[in-house]
């Protein structure tokens, strides 16, 4: 019975998870911690660049410039050519499960000029290379994440906000890393067929953690056992809005809806318990024993 009992527990305390946040980017200024290297062939003059005023509307998040850009200039004026221009981000941790979302439009109110983005990933983190040697050039991004019209096709890449995500594979161990928006178009620049100019904005990178690891890096409590009074540690910078304590059914045996530090538990029955503390910057549940 008690094999039982722990492992409803278990199963319980793990089912549910959080979000941490790695990194945040929503281009509200142009970010100096990037890097921006145009590889374009012949290469022109333009480059990544913070979003400009437009009757096409602002950034995902609003503000008229809060976005990043880059355009058909990336190749040098009045030719045609390959267009490959980066923006690199700084280290980022890495692991299995990790969501990197990112939200793109076209840089006009149609699409029927072909265009093309990709998120690339470096997994070297300090050593990494970065493309120097021209529009084939990959440097250390030889890992392809996202491409965003990848038949490089008319009337394709969104002319709207639109969301695109990609869940990290291959990375079991946290691993520092580099991430790449490369705009890459072939037979583009200002007299060859393809590409116009692309917008992207609100990038995050986020980590799923479960509700015990949220617990572990935010919470200690004792003593545990108890018989009556749980002492309750907050080392997280948010304050504490709501403290429950369930039984092995999920039944809420005990509730506090203030900011504290203490629970008292002694008019609960011996056993082994749920405690879940939930703040602003997410929920954390660990196990406790009433003595």
């Amino acid at each position: 019975m008690k094999i039982k009992i722990y492992t409803a527990l278990l199963i319980l305390v793990s089912s549910a998870s959080q979000a941490q946040t790695l990194l945040t980017e929503n281009f509200d200024t142009f970010p100096v911690t990037w890097t921006k290297t145009n590889q374009s062939q012949p290469v022109g003059t333009s480059n990544w660049q913070q979003g400009n005023v437009s009757s096409f509307g602002g950034g995902f998040n609003g503000g008229a410039t809060s976005y990043t850009a880059v355009n058909y200039n990336s190749v040098a004026s009045g030719m045609s050519g390959t267009i490959s221009n980066w923006l690199i981000s700084p280290i980022v941790s890495l692991k299995d499960g990790d969501v990197i979302k990112f939200y793109t439009r076209a840089g006009a109110n149609f699409s029927s000029t072909p265009d093309r983005l990709e998120l690339r990933l470096s997994t070297v983190g300090s050593s990494t290379i970065n493309p120097s040697t021209g529009s084939s050039d990959l440097g250390s991004f030889t890992y392809l994440a996202v491409s965003v019209n990848p038949l490089l096709a008319p009337n394709v890449y969104p002319v709207t906000w639109t969301e695109y995500t990609y869940t990290v594979g291959s990375l079991p161990d946290a691993t520092d890393c580099k991430l790449a928006f490369r705009y890459f178009v072939t037979n583009g620049g200002p007299t060859g067929a393809n590409g116009n100019a692309i917008w992207v904005d609100a990038l995050t990178v986020n980590r799923v953690l479960s509700t015990d690891t949220f617990f572990k890096s935010n919470f200690s409590v004792f003593p545990n056992p108890t018989s009556n009074v749980l002492n309750i540690t907050n080392n997280s910078d948010s304050a504490i809005n709501n403290i429950q304590v369930t039984d092995i059914n999920g039944r809420i045996v005990k509730e506090v809806k203030i900011n504290t530090n203490q629970i008292n538990i002694s008019e609960l029955n011996a056993g082994v318990y749920l405690l879940k503390i939930s703040t602003d910057n997410g929920t954390g549940t660990t196990k406790i024993v009433k003595s």
